[in-house]
């Protein structure tokens, strides 16, 4: 008769009871250690392998009209920011610039005589103004001869024509004076209106002379090169892309029901299939589609046909790389990731409205072409104006010229009722005279 210890004995003895203890520890052991590891990390990671590589793909496109007569960039070149892509025929542009430049030289001379003229008027009218105070000198001294007779009536009524005259062309010069003056008043050459015009036709010439060559705005890898020589190609056509692989992120498209708890700033780490798990990216989350991806495609879905089936959507994440780590092992566009996002210890709001306060992407490529085309007006302007002070000394005389106009002026308004009630008197007197004369009464 077997005892119940040795039927235990014989059920450890056996390979197989000790095999399935065995797998049983070790399952337990590993359930143990994966609810340990879902607790401390993992319920805090969420994962999906739906990422991609994405960055901008900067376009080069002409500004202005052309036949292409060289391609200094390919397919696959890396080319630096200012580097010169493709070059356009300037002929006619360099015609254009060259008839705006002769314009603006032949605007800036005749500005300059029209500065020069205004000096001119302003002695005229103070020839004017002698001519009339003389006049009226001669007018009022013959008046007083007229009341004794020494100067006939016809005389005298020549001195009062004259004296008229005399103000008539003063008024005149005035006129004229004033007409000149309104092209030149507070300017000088460089800013009078006309010339101003005229530079900034200068200005447009060059422009267009300069935008025959299409420059790189950016440091990237040239892609996409569709232009051929000897092609006319117009604004906003694509002849190649240049793509920036330094400021590459990564999309990831997370399905709806992992984004409850991801918010901005969150890190993230990444692994790509081109290098393996061995290469471990560490990036952060920077922001958040507005829809779903669906929502956005070329043709939405249309759920309310009534053929309709629940599919889970996602929504693409944008994940922010180390640049540093980027420059290690570089990243192409397209390329397949893995991203595990840490969304532990936030609570800040889902979608932050936050707005950006400096611009996403710049370049200065294009500024330098502004300032050689001020820099070429001014030469333009100083070699046609041999003295660029005079204008300013000119203003300043003009200036003050009618500061002293405007006194002799009010002088002369004050004069002008003592002037009109004497030649008021006079003219009497020279009535007076003329009938004497008529009557036969000489006086001498």
């Amino acid at each position: 008769m077997t005892s119940a210890k040795d039927g235990t004995n014989s059920l450890w003895s056996s390979p197989r009871a000790r095999w399935l203890t065995a797998v049983s520890v070790v399952v337990v052991l590993a359930g143990i250690g994966y609810g340990v590891y879902w607790y401390t990390y993992a319920r805090f990671v969420e994962y999906t392998d739906d990422a991609y590589v994405s960055g901008n793909v900067v376009q080069i496109t002409p500004r202005i009209s052309g036949t292409v007569v060289s391609i200094d960039a390919n397919n696959t070149q890396f080319v630096k920011s200012g580097e010169p892509l493709v070059r356009l025929d300037r002929a006619n542009a360099h015609v254009a610039l060259q008839k705006a430049e002769a314009q603006l030289a032949s605007t800036v001379r005749r500005v300059r005589n029209l500065f020069a003229t205004t000096d001119e008027l302003r002695a005229d009218v103070q020839v004017s103004r002698t001519a009339l105070i003389q006049a009226k000198s001669d007018y009022a001294r013959r008046a007083r001869l007229a009341r004794t007779g020494a100067v006939s009536g016809e005389d005298l009524q020549h001195a009062l024509d004259a004296v008229n005259a005399a103000r008539a062309a003063l008024a005149a010069a005035e006129q004229r004076l004033a007409a000149n003056r309104a092209w030149v008043d507070h300017t000088t050459i460089a800013s009078n209106p006309a010339v101003q015009a005229a530079a900034a036709a200068v200005h447009a010439a060059y422009l267009t002379y300069a935008r025959t060559v299409l420059p790189a705005p950016v440091s990237g890898f040239v892609a996409k090169r569709d232009v051929q020589l000897g092609q006319h190609v117009g604004p906003g056509m694509s002849l190649m892309s240049v793509v920036p692989l330094n400021q590459v992120w990564v999309d990831a498209n997370f399905k709806e029901s992992q984004l409850a708890d991801m918010r901005i700033g969150q890190p993230v780490r990444l692994t790509s299939d081109l290098y393996g798990s061995d290469v471990v990216y560490h990036g952060h989350v920077i922001g958040f589609g507005a829809g779903t991806g669906s929502a956005f495609s070329l043709l939405p879905p249309q759920n309310a046909t009534g053929n309709w089936i629940k599919i889970v959507q996602r929504v693409p994440v944008r994940i922010a790389l180390d640049p540093k780590e980027l420059a290690q092992h570089p990243l192409q566009i397209g390329l397949s990731m893995d991203a595990y996002v840490d969304v532990r210890h936030d609570r800040s709001p889902r979608l932050p409205e936050v707005a950006s306060t400096a611009p996403a992407a710049s370049t200065d490529v294009f500024s330098s072409v502004d300032a050689q085309a001020d820099r070429a007006i001014r030469q333009i302007i100083a070699a046609n104006d041999p003295s660029p002070t005079r204008a300013g000394r000119t203003a300043e005389r003009i200036r003050a010229e009618d500061a002293r106009l405007d006194g002799l002026r009010g002088i002369g308004q004050g004069r002008a009722g003592r002037d009109a009630e004497r030649l008021a008197a006079d003219g009497r007197a020279g009535t007076r005279s003329t009938q004497l004369l008529r009557s036969g009464h000489w006086m001498y």
